[in-house]
C-alpha cells in the first residue's frame, strides 16, 4: 500500500478491509498487516480511525490484538488521533443533545466508547501524554491543543466535557 494514499482512499480501504474481516475473508494476519500499513501514514490513520470508530463493525466494539497490535506500530500518529477523535466525539454528543437530535448524540457516545476502549487496550505512553498536554490546554488556555481546541470553536461546556471524558481513559 502506498504511504501516499489520500484520506478517501483510506475510507474505502478500510471499509473493504472490514467488511472482508467481518465476513471472514482475512485473518488475524493479514488484518493486522493492512492495518499496520494503514496507520504508518496521517491520511491512512485518519481514514481508518473515521471508518473503524463510525462504522456499523463488530469489531469496533470489540478491538481484536489484531487492531491493538496495528496501532501500536504508529504511536506518534495514532496517539494524537485518538485523543482527538476522543475530544471530538465527546464535544459533538453535547451539540447533538443541544440540538434535540439524541440519534446522533448516541452515535458520537458510540465513537467516544470505542476510542476509550482502544486508548485502554493500546497503553501507550504517548497517549497519556496527549492526554495531558490536551488537559493543559483545556486548564489554561494555552499549550499544544489549545489551536485544535480554538478550530473547532468549543465553548465552556464542550470544553468541561472534553475533560472529564479525558480522566475517564
Amino acid at each position: 500500500m502506498s504511504d501516499n494514499l489520500s484520506f478517501e482512499e483510506a475510507i474505502a480501504f478500510t471499509q473493504s478491509l472490514l467488511e472482508e474481516r467481518e465476513t471472514g475473508k482475512l485473518g488475524e494476519e493479514e488484518t493486522q498487516e493492512a492495518i499496520t500499513s494503514l496507520v504508518k501514514s496521517e491520511n491512512g490513520a485518519r481514514g481508518f480511525f473515521v471508518t473503524y470508530l463510525t462504522g456499523e463493525y463488530a469489531l469496533a466494539d470489540n478491538p481484536s490484538t489484531a487492531v491493538i497490535n496495528a496501532l501500536k506500530s504508529a504511536p506518534e500518529i495514532v496517539s494524537a488521533l485518538l485523543v482527538k477523535n476522543l475530544a471530538m466525539s465527546a464535544a459533538m454528543a453535547v451539540t447533538h443533545r443541544r440540538n434535540n437530535n439524541e440519534e446522533m448524540a448516541q452515535a458520537s457516545d458510540r465513537v467516544r466508547l470505542r476510542t476509550a476502549e482502544i486508548i485502554k487496550q493500546v497503553k501507550l505512553d504517548l497517549v497519556c501524554q496527549e492526554l495531558e498536554q490536551l488537559r493543559e490546554s483545556l486548564t489554561t488556555g494555552e499549550g499544544s491543543y489549545e489551536a485544535f481546541l480554538q478550530r473547532w470553536g468549543y465553548d465552556t461546556e464542550q470544553r468541561q466535557v472534553i475533560e472529564q471524558t479525558s480522566l475517564e481513559v
